[in-house]
């Protein structure tokens, strides 16, 4: 039977980009290693963005050609580079050189609010952290139906994870960013980090997710 034929679609491009450091390579140091960081973003998050526009370029050529023999599989594809794109984005942005302290004005409020105290916060995100079985990530997350903050636990780059939640910070628990550093001592790792999180960069997030509603 003859295949149909191909249907004309606008051009295939790029979609998405692999955002600049926000920082030297080296800025994060001794927290967090010049090579972790370069391996990370030119390697890592730059496979992530590689293989999502593959990904959206065969599902453009599926929908073209009326075939979807392999849908399954490109739309788990397309969630997980997507998720890893996301994620490692927000990842870059929730580190600075001039990090750590602690949140202050309306986010440090939400957070006495929703989990007693910043200790309280530090201790729930670090132990959620660590804990993930396999590769994944914690997150401090805005859950828009409740109007509440939550930490959850993302397993690779997606799932387990509330439909519509909002990450405003995340922390990679993969052993790529830690191995080479800090070896099979992900605390260390993670107890490292809270020197650079940036969380300016948390509270801009968190204000512009209160506008958002989702139903």
């Amino acid at each position: 039977m003859a295949k149909p034929a191909v249907r004309s679609e606008s051009p295939t491009r790029d979609r998405y980009t692999l955002p600049e450091l926000p920082y030297d390579v080296s800025a994060l140091e001794p927290h967090y290693a010049a090579r972790i960081v370069e391996l990370h973003h030119d390697g890592h998050h730059a496979a992530y963005v590689k293989a999502l526009n593959e990904t959206l370029a065969r599902l453009e050529e599926s929908r073209a050609r009326d075939e979807y023999e392999s849908i399954v599989g490109l739309e788990k594809s397309l969630a997980f580079n997507l998720s890893g794109h996301v994620l490692h984005s927000l990842f870059w942005t929730n580190l600075s050189p001039d990090g750590g302290d602690r949140p202050q004005g309306a986010l440090a409020e939400a957070i006495d609010e929703f989990f007693g105290s910043f200790a309280r916060l530090r201790e729930h995100l670090t132990r959620a952290t660590t804990t993930v079985q396999g590769s994944g990530w914690g997150a401090l997350a805005w859950e828009p139906l409740g109007r509440r903050l939550v930490v959850e636990q993302i397993y690779d780059h997606q799932g387990n994870i509330g439909s519509g939640s909002l990450p405003l910070l995340v922390i990679d628990a993969w052993e790529h960013a830690y191995y080479l550093q800090f070896q099979t001592n992900k605390a260390a790792y993670v107890e490292s980090l809270w020197n650079v999180l940036n969380w300016p960069d948390v509270a801009r997030r968190f204000d512009r997710v209160q506008d958002y509603t989702l139903v």
